[in-house]
């Protein structure tokens, strides 16, 4: 069982050194996790929340140090969490090829500002269905292995979400996304965001699911007591939905998991869940 998306605090916005979050893992019953750190952007783009680019090789060489030490006991990997946007691609095409990677997390950040100053315009409903399409366009560029925490928008104005009033461009992006192969990540964290479910939500997972589109389960821990946080109720969701498997990710290459023997693996947490704090809510609500 792994947790594929975990953050560092050199993105200024998560606690705790990844060794912490390696032994949390083992706490769980983990045989691997992959540090899904916030990639470095070109031009200024949203730094706050992010890694320089003058802080990559610190990135690479703290996950290759947090390796070596619990050698025999987890594999830690090195992975990314890509923002894209419209125009990104040449920068993110270099960028995954800077240093061996598992597992490349593709996002698209709504709450961004530059993101918000563009694409924003006043109408929720337009600005939501353009975030869908937006997630089939990620994928189709081919730069990633699983699109992140993918109804995210959700969480724009909450009391004005409406799957049903979307739903047509919902169902497009999710046959372009399909056709591309690319696996879509159940988010976890989301129970702790303003709309309180998981990314996705069961009726966004039951489409995937109807599209043979393949699943990853993520926590996308800020802190290290988040790491493997609700894998369970994850598991069941997804199995609710249809779902007999879920996937990782090692060399970029997809492997299949059965959701029994993901479940086997499992220690129950020492903590309810519903108390556990995360950092960085007010910037990644």
């Amino acid at each position: 069982m792994i947790d594929g998306h975990m953050h560092t605090p050199l993105c200024k916005h998560a606690q705790g050194d990844p060794s912490e979050y390696a032994q949390a893992a083992l706490q769980a019953g983990l045989s691997a996790i992959t540090f899904t750190c916030h990639s470095p952007m070109p031009n200024g783009w949203w730094p706050e929340v992010r890694m320089s680019d003058a802080q990559w090789d610190t990135y690479v060489d703290l996950i290759a140090q947090t390796s070596l030490r619990f050698a025999g006991q987890l594999e830690v990997r090195l992975g990314l969490e890509s923002d894209w946007f419209p125009g990104m691609e040449p920068w993110l095409e270099r960028l995954h090829q800077r240093a061996p990677l598992h597992h490349v997390l593709g996002s698209v950040h709504f709450f961004g500002r530059d993101y918000l100053d563009r694409f924003f315009t006043g109408n929720v409903r337009a600005f939501q269905a353009q975030y869908f399409s937006h997630l089939a366009e990620s994928a189709e560029t081919g730069l990633f292995d699983t699109l992140a925490h993918p109804d995210l928008v959700k969480n724009f104005r909450p009391d004005e979400w409406s799957l049903s009033a979307i739903q047509e461009e919902v169902e497009a992006a999710l046959d372009r996304i399909a056709k591309t192969g690319v696996a879509m990540e159940v988010n976890t964290s989301g129970l702790h965001k303003r709309l309180r479910e998981m990314n996705p939500g069961r009726s966004i997972l039951e489409l995937m699911h109807a599209r043979n589109i393949p699943v990853v389960i993520g926590s996308d821990a800020h802190t290290p007591t988040r790491v493997a946080a609700d894998f369970d109720a994850a598991l069941d969701l997804v199995e609710s939905a249809g779902y007999t498997g879920i996937h990782y990710f090692v060399d970029r290459t997809r492997h299949h998991l059965p959701i029994a023997q993901a479940r086997a693996r499992l220690v129950p947490p020492p903590f309810e869940a519903s108390s556990v704090q995360s950092a960085g809510l007010l910037k990644f609500p």
